[in-house]
This record gives structure tokens, C-alpha cells and sequence, in this order.
């Protein structure tokens, strides 16, 4: 039996999402959907500067996700809702700064504002992770990184909305607004789970 036909909204949203342009530091491409989560979901996957073949860039990496769910889930406020991710090693001394989360936040609610992306009921977590090797792993020395979930559910289009984790993903990793074709340094990412 064949898999039900999305809902004409949806796959003009759909539509709209894989439109977006990014910059070219960024690749970004389709990935499964998660299962579950709404009757209808489209989800990318996007990675900074990445090397040929790598699964994730050493510079940043991050999911945007489009759920539908036309029941309105309470908590959603409405048929519509996004959720992000984006993660990217910080310097040591970076990650031990106790704003370091806040400033993540700020980034993304910043990058929505900054394309007029209207939304609502936003909910999400900035982690940082602070690491030291030992043994066999002494010699990576102290690493940092910094997480960002979060979800929100939007209003107008959804164009803007992409392109603002977009540049979340590109902030994080270093990469602000207008730096596109920059040399960047050589991050440093533990290879520890």
C-alpha cells in the first residue's frame, strides 16, 4: 500500500523550504524526516564547510526540521512548527564562558529578527561541553563545543525561517554574516562520543 498523499499545504511549505538559497559555505541537503513527530515533516541537514566525503564538518553542523500537524498540538499554538539544531567546537577558553549559552540564543532570535521571520511559542536548550583527554587521548588536550536545540512555531514564510538556522549554523561555527570565502583556522573537534 502506498504511503498516504501529503496535504497540498504541506508540499507547497515543503517546496518553499528546499527553494531557500544559501551561502556557499554552507552545504546543505535533504535528509529523512524523523518518524513521529507530525503527520507530515521535511527535514535538512546542513554542514559548514565540510570535507569531501566526511559525515559531519569539523567547523558545524546542524538539522532544520519542518513538522505539520493540521490537530494544532496545544503546545505548538497553531499547524506549524519548526525545530533546530546546531552544534560547532568552540576555542577552550570560549566554552568555559558562563554566556557562551546566552549568546547562542541570542544568535538564533537575532538571525529570525534580522529576516522579519515572525514567530511564537519558541522553546530550546544551549549546552556547552567542556572536555579533557586522558590516556591514549591526552595528546587532543581540552575541547569545547556548543549545542543548540530549540523549536518554534512560525509565522508567514517560511523562507526566512531557513535561512535564519542558517545562520545560526554559520555563527556558531564562526562564520558571521558577510564573511563568506574567509580562511577560517583549523578547528579542533574531539573524535570522543
Amino acid at each position: 500500500m502506498p504511503p498516504p498523499a501529503l496535504p497540498a499545504t504541506f508540499a507547497l511549505a515543503a517546496d518553499e523550504v528546499r527553494a531557500a538559497a544559501f551561502r556557499d559555505d554552507l552545504a546543505v541537503r535533504e535528509i529523512p524526516a524523523p518518524e513521529g513527530l507530525a503527520p507530515a515533516s521535511l527535514a535538512l541537514a546542513g554542514d559548514v564547510r565540510p570535507e569531501p566525503g566526511a559525515e559531519d564538518s569539523v567547523f558545524g553542523t546542524g538539522r532544520f526540521i519542518l513538522l505539520h500537524d493540521p490537530s494544532e498540538p496545544t503546545a505548538w499554538g497553531g499547524a506549524w512548527r519548526i525545530v533546530c539544531f546546531a552544534q560547532a567546537p568552540l576555542e577552550h577558553d570560549i566554552g568555559v564562558d558562563p554566556l557562551v549559552a546566552d549568546v547562542a540564543w541570542a544568535w538564533l532570535t537575532d538571525a529570525l529578527a534580522s529576516r522579519n521571520a515572525a514567530f511564537h511559542s519558541a522553546a530550546g536548550t544551549a549546552t556547552k561541553t567542556i572536555s579533557k583527554g586522558f590516556g591514549s587521548l591526552a595528546a587532543e588536550g581540552d575541547g569545547a563545543q556548543i549545542e543548540l536545540r530549540a523549536s518554534w512555531s512560525p509565522d508567514g514564510a517560511l523562507t526566512a525561517h531557513v535561512e535564519a538556522w542558517a545562520e545560526l549554523v554559520c555563527m556558531l561555527a564562526g562564520l558571521p554574516p558577510g564573511s563568506e570565502g574567509i580562511a577560517m583556522l583549523a578547528a579542533r573537534r574531539s573524535t570522543r562520543d
